[in-house]
């Protein structure tokens, strides 16, 4: 959830003059706007009204009426809490980021990006224009894609093994030559999702590599060594994906798994701070 400046919506206001039932979700900025019917029909958040475009200058705002009683800074912190909910928030965004993407390039906003009325947020987000259309621009025409790395041939042992004398210093010898073919198996194995990485940037026009997912989340009892993403030119998808499969079929020889998915939605690069960074490192160069 965003942190919300002054103007956007903190809390539902019961004691002010003028009482607000609702409040303005924007999912994301775009140029080049759907037609309002396939706007409107898209499933927005529960208890809200139909998704909107809404205008500001020359960029156009995907945006949705939410309850302000359920959207206040309280009520959708103790929503987000709970598993159920932030997946059903989270669905709920995608859906009008998705939208939003069908027919050009977007900036998805954090999930929750809430402002009190149409005002506001056409006001915020006019005052970001430039660097959002600079980020439009980068964007358009190329998609995410999204290649992990998992090692199945490292080895998961909880105790020394084998046979062998059972005093103790024999035993912590071969302790300490498990740990240390544990270390070796994983740095080679680390150094091959490395190499993966370098290879694939060189058809990136930019990528980034996100912190790799526990076991846990993947589902799979193996360590993830690679998660990286990469934004393509879609002119150079098919390429992309041939050298994914190639790298797939090599690593396979070494027990280490790459698998790839997508084309996404750009997510990983559609940070505005990161645009505006580059303009005043490249300024000041």
């Amino acid at each position: 959830m965003t942190t919300l400046p002054a103007d956007r919506v903190s809390a539902p206001e019961p004691d002010a003059d003028v009482p607000r039932p609702t409040v303005t979700c924007v999912f994301a900025v775009t140029d080049t706007p759907p037609p309002d019917e396939a706007v409107s029909m898209t499933p927005g958040h529960d208890g809200g009204g139909p998704l909107r475009v809404l205008a500001a200058g020359p960029l156009h705002l995907i945006v949705q009426d939410v309850p302000a009683a359920a959207f206040g800074e309280e009520a959708l912190a103790e929503r987000l809490n709970r598993p159920e909910e932030l997946e059903r928030c989270a669905r709920a965004h995608h859906r009008g980021v998705e939208t939003a993407a069908s027919a050009g390039p977007v900036v998805p906003l954090p999930m929750a990006t809430l402002y009190l009325d149409d005002r506001n947020a056409v006001r915020a987000l006019t005052d970001r224009a430039a660097s959002l259309r600079t980020l439009l621009d980068r964007l358009r025409n190329r998609t995410e894609w999204a290649v992990k790395v998992h090692s199945p041939g490292i080895a998961h042992t909880s105790g020394a093994t084998g046979d062998g004398p059972a005093d103790g210093r024999s035993y912590l010898r071969r302790v300490s030559e498990r740990r240390r073919t544990e270390r070796e198996e994983r740095e080679r194995a680390l150094a091959r999702a490395h190499a993966v990485d370098r290879e694939l940037r060189r058809y990136s026009v930019a990528a980034t590599r996100h912190r790799p997912q526990s076991e846990q989340l993947t589902g799979r009892s193996v360590p993830q060594l690679l998660n990286a993403a990469y934004l393509i030119d879609d002119g150079r998808r098919a390429e992309f994906v041939r050298a994914v499969g190639e790298l797939a079929h090599d690593a396979h020889r070494s027990d280490v798994e790459v698998t790839m998915s997508g084309p996404w939605i750009p997510y990983s690069f559609a940070r505005a701070d990161e645009v505006e960074r580059d303009a005043h490192q490249e300024a000041g160069a």
